[in-house]
């Protein structure tokens, strides 16, 4: 009979498809895990040999790296360095005057920090101490002088006085010069270079009988001085000026 033939051919192939389906097919080189050997495995433990440690930093200290800076350190009266203060144009020995100009500076005080002018008194006023004497004094006695009086009102007051322009030192040429006055004397000046500040003399002038007048000790002491003289060899006479000398040309 067809019928059971048809039947049987059919249960042959469905048992055929189910051997087939218990079966892997496993491609060459698929489905085994790779295999790791020490020559493989050597370069990549020597590149984590030659990496550099990394620091962790651990605290906010590690983190911020301290720098030293350097402060420059201002000379004052009562501080803990050298005294100083006074310009190294004026030297330390340049005793103060009427018309001089100075800064007075308190550390860390603002309203005590102040540009003062020496009164024609010779006095210089500040807030708390009020009048100070200034003239005849260097820039650090007048430091050491300010100091004191402050101590009275500030702790441990430190004090320094810096000169920013000298105008008491004068001298004076009057008579038949072109220009007779007064004039700052700045530096080291002879009577031929006052007489030349003067800007000579005029026609009417007696050139040999010229007059240095200077105060010395409380006396008048004149000296007589002949321009030829001066001019010539040795330069007789062109003394060296010091501070209210006049020089008088008839």
């Amino acid at each position: 009979m067809k019928v059971p033939w048809a039947v049987a051919c059919l249960l042959a192939v469905l048992l055929a498809a189910g051997c087939s389906s218990n079966q892997t097919v496993k491609p060459d080189g698929a489905g085994s895990a790779p295999t790791v050997t020490a020559a493989s495995a050597a370069p990549w433990r020597g590149a984590r040999e030659a990496a550099p440690p990394i620091k962790e930093k651990s605290s906010v200290e590690d983190l911020v790296q301290p720098t030293s800076v350097s402060l420059p350190v201002t000379a004052t009266r009562g501080a803990k360095t050298a005294a100083g203060g006074v310009p190294s144009q004026t030297g330390p020995q340049y005793k103060l005057g009427p018309e001089d100009q100075i800064r007075v500076s308190v550390w860390e005080n603002a309203q005590l920090t102040l540009d003062l002018v020496v009164r024609p008194d010779g006095k210089i006023s500040m807030p708390l101490i009020q009048d100070v004497t200034a003239e005849g004094r260097t820039a650090t006695e007048l430091a050491t002088q300010i100091q004191q009086k402050l101590t009275a009102y500030i702790k441990d007051p430190q004090v320094s006085v810096i000169v920013l322009q000298i105008n008491a030192p004068k001298f004076y040429v009057i008579g038949n010069v072109v220009r007779p006055g007064t004039y700052p004397l700045r530096g080291e000046t002879s009577v031929l270079q006052a007489l030349s500040l003067a800007g000579g003399f005029t026609q009417f002038a007696s050139m040999k009988s010229i007059k240095l007048i200077r105060n010395a000790g409380g006396k008048q002491e004149v000296r007589k001085i002949n321009y030829y003289d001066v001019i010539g060899e040795g330069g007789k006479g062109n003394y060296l000026l010091n501070s209210g000398d006049t020089v008088v040309v008839p």
